[in-house]
């Protein structure tokens, strides 16, 4: 155990995308616009599935099924969150708070297709390419 008293642990980036769905959008059309955030975190886990695990609840943080944003015309919406673009392990150093955002990333008009096509299976994030 270290000094604070975690076991084993270490820290992880997280590259968090989500992006803003306008309510009556043609969800069947992924070359439609959208704004796309990419958050950059970092986070404090036993291994890289805990790394994942983490990620992935601090992306769903705040999302939910309730359109209440909106834009300067007056159309609602809610921010979706889209996964994980990258997941890497960090050099070992004493940094808090855990889920941190790091760097930010705001990408607006883009198609919703290439907002997904940032995200990664679990098995092509960095984190789990190779040994542990």
């Amino acid at each position: 155990m270290s000094k604070q008293g975690k076991v084993n642990s270490t820290w992880w980036v997280a590259a968090l995308v989500e992006r803003f769905q306008f309510d009556h959008e043609d969800l069947s059309n992924p070359k439609r616009r959208c704004r796309a955030f990419t958050n950059t975190i970092i986070l404090q886990a036993e291994d890289r599935n805990h790394a994942y695990t983490k990620a992935i609840e601090y992306g769903k943080l705040g999302k939910d099924e309730n359109s209440d944003w909106s834009d300067e015309k007056g159309r609602k919406g809610k921010w979706v969150f889209e996964g994980l673009a990258s997941l890497t392990r960090m050099i070992d150093q004493e940094i808090d708070p855990d889920g941190t955002e790091i760097c930010f990333e705001d990408d607006i008009g883009i198609s919703v297709g290439r907002v997904k096509s940032w995200i990664r299976s679990k098995e092509e994030l960095e984190a789990f390419n190779g040994d542990e």
